[in-house]
């Protein structure tokens, strides 16, 4: 008779490569993290074109007023929110705070972006 052979789920070399896959993941997110920079202003565009410059420094709101309706931008330690808009779906309400550079709040049936630029 034959001795029966163990069939092992998972090896050493598994165990290995799972634990150095997490390290570079975890190595991956601190390094993401460490190269996100806090902007230096807020850019509101409109349909492309530049209506307002805001700096994140200094607290501020700006009301952008157009035909299809009016977006109240707000600028409060640091970040940025549109706090009030009267477009139907109020998604650019619902959007959390930005203050990374890159960082953007869109509201599509006005056209609008707010971008944190350096």
């Amino acid at each position: 008779m034959e001795p029966k052979q163990e069939h092992k789920l998972i090896s050493h070399a598994d165990i290995l490569l799972i634990v150095g896959i997490l390290i570079l993941a975890v190595a991956g997110l601190f390094a993401w993290k460490k190269l996100e920079t806090p902007g230096a202003y807020v850019d509101i565009m409109i349909d492309g074109d530049s209506v307002k410059t805001l700096r994140l420094d200094q607290d501020a709101s700006y009301e952008v007023k157009q035909q299809v309706g009016v977006n109240t931008v707000v600028v409060q330690d640091g970040s940025v929110t549109v706090q009030d808009a009267d477009c139907p779906d109020k998604i650019c309400e619902k959007h959390r705070a930005i203050s990374q550079t890159g960082e953007t709040i869109i509201c599509l049936p006005h056209k609008l972006v707010v971008e944190i630029k350096e």
